[in-house]
């Protein structure tokens, strides 16, 4: 069943999406070498219970962090760990605040130090990829319209797209119906109406779109060891376009 939210539950919402941007703003000085990320973690869980917020993922079917930290050729729900980053690697950093009931959720790509122009390159198209999927998230299109405009634009530079990881609505639960891969056709899918609140988080594998699962049960690596990078924001369907709850 989808959950339409009306206009006071919507700006209900934003306090969570504020403060999951927040969190990202907050980290981005922190991503260096020699960092690990249980460090980021460690902030994470300290940031939020300064906020009023809580750490949505703890325990969530088992997950054990309050943060998804994807270090390279890990897609998505890689684990933090003891291991310092290093100059070169790139790292998504996905994170789920409940806040006053309502959840916020945001993945970010960043660079740590200086990376290869084939990582930035990826980086930016993964972005780019995010953006352009969100000027399409207005009401009376399909989600099959907003998932072309990422398919497309990834595959024109010569990426793929992870098709076995979904977007999914947002709510009161962290995954509300529907639910939908960051690939389409024009035209196809379900429409999009006022009210939806919905995640856009379009991964992007520089090689295959394959992945495989980790013996953890969670960490999604890609199947070929290429590099990947994800960008997620929560967005609002609303009469005058999209609004972006996790705007930083």
């Amino acid at each position: 069943m989808v959950i339409l939210k009306s206009k006071t539950e919507i700006e209900e919402m934003r306090k969570a999406g504020r403060i999951v941007a927040a969190f990202h703003q907050a980290i981005a000085s922190m991503i260096r070498p020699g960092v690990t990320t249980l460090d980021i973690e460690s902030f994470a869980v300290r940031f939020l219970k300064e906020n009023d917020a809580k750490a949505y993922t703890i325990g969530y079917n088992g997950y054990p962090f309050a943060t998804c930290a994807s270090v390279n050729d890990v897609i998505a729900h890689g684990f933090p760990s003891r291991e310092p980053l290093k100059e070169g690697d790139i790292v998504t950093i996905d994170i789920v605040a409940e806040a006053d009931g309502w959840i916020g959720d945001s993945a970010w790509c960043y660079a740590v130090g200086e990376v290869s122009e084939d990582a930035r390159n990826l980086m930016r198209v993964t972005k780019e990829c995010l953006d352009l999927g969100i000027e399409k998230a207005v009401v009376g299109n399909r989600i099959g319209d907003v998932m072309h405009a990422v398919q497309t634009h990834a595959e024109r530079n010569g990426f793929s797209v992870v098709r076995d990881l979904l977007g999914h609505a947002v709510g009161r639960e962290m995954h509300e119906e529907p639910n939908y891969p960051h690939v389409g056709h024009p035209g196809k899918g379900f429409r999009l109406k006022e009210g939806m609140v919905l995640t856009i988080e379009p991964m992007l594998n520089a090689g295959k779109a394959m992945m495989t699962i980790d013996e953890d049960g969670w960490t999604a690596r890609t199947a070929d060891g290429s590099l990947s990078a994800q960008y997620e924001h929560t967005i609002a369907i609303t009469a005058d376009g999209p609004i972006i709850l996790t705007a930083q």
